[in-house]
């Protein structure tokens, strides 16, 4: 555990050095890519503008619970993709691990809840407002489907398990451009998947979900317990390019992102399994008490 606890320092804390300006051997700084931070601000001030013209119309506790949602999950996203954290992802793979934890289980499943882009469109005139909601029933046949609980799970699932072979997740690594991918990939489809498990009407929905839950958390925890107990390193580039993991050895740094997948991946999964099957559970007492 002291071993580990250099890392998990320099995670929460940094240098404010532009990316890739620290040296190795150093702490690592923030990411001011522009690719990431002017969609970051750009998302951000959208829904201010547009929640601010809601607020104006109803200043209720639904809008600041869904305000206060959409802030938390942008917060965690800029955690994952500006901070430090970043720039450790690439020292250390248990580094690179929490930045995915961040954008999956903490920023798209809040960033869900929030339902922005129905907020977000007050911040547009009724016209333009009007032309997104016919845009919107025209893919909504496509959005179904993709938000279907049985299909979002899978393709998180194939998501997660086809970056985290060696061989692409080594090519995630040595290229900018697939670790945008690799990133755009783990997030839409987490969004998609939290939207299934979360927004969905129906009993029968409802109850899919929570199968669709609790099977994440094997599938994903059964990734991690791989890694947790394998004796080798996976990933070439990060046993092969000379990165010291703050201290931990490449198999050490494999066994602790391997934790940090089945853990707390596997207890948010079904955490939230829980609570959906308790929300079906309270429903299906009140109907029964409604009839007496």
């Amino acid at each position: 555990m002291r071993r580990w606890l250099p890392l998990m320092l320099v995670c929460a804390c940094g240098l404010a050095h532009a990316h890739g300006d620290a040296p190795t051997g150093g702490a690592p700084g923030w990411t001011f890519d522009a690719w990431v931070v002017a969609p970051l601000l750009l998302s951000l001030a959208w829904y201010g503008v547009g929640w601010w013209q809601w607020r104006r119309r109803s200043l209720t506790a639904e809008a600041r619970r869904r305000g206060a949602l959409f802030l938390g999950g942008w917060l965690a996203l800029a955690a994952a993709l500006v901070t430090p954290l970043h720039a450790a992802g690439e020292r250390a793979f248990s580094a690179h691990m929490f930045e995915h934890e961040l954008l999956m289980l903490a920023a798209a499943p809040l960033l869900v809840l929030s339902r922005p882009l129905g907020v977000a469109l007050w911040a547009w005139p009724p016209s333009v407002r009007a032309g997104f909601v016919a845009f919107g029933r025209g893919i909504g046949g496509a959005w179904r489907l993709l938000t279907a609980p049985v299909v979002a799970t899978a393709l998180q699932a194939v998501a997660l398990w086809l970056w985290h072979a060696p061989r692409l997740f080594d090519l995630a690594l040595a290229h900018d451009g697939w670790h945008v991918v690799q990133h755009l990939s783990f997030l839409v489809t987490a969004l998609l998947f939290w939207w299934a498990m979360l927004c969905g009407r129906g009993e029968h929905r409802l109850g899919v979900a929570i199968g669709c839950l609790f099977f994440t958390a094997l599938v994903s925890g059964a990734l991690g317990a791989l890694m947790a107990f394998s004796a080798s390193p996976w990933y070439a580039g990060y046993a092969a390019s000379g990165l010291d993991a703050f201290g931990l050895t490449p198999a050490e740094d494999q066994q602790l992102a391997g934790l940090l997948m089945w853990v707390p991946g596997g207890l948010v999964h079904a955490g939230a399994g829980l609570a959906l099957l308790a929300r079906r559970l309270g429903d299906g007492r009140r109907r029964v008490d409604a009839l007496h």
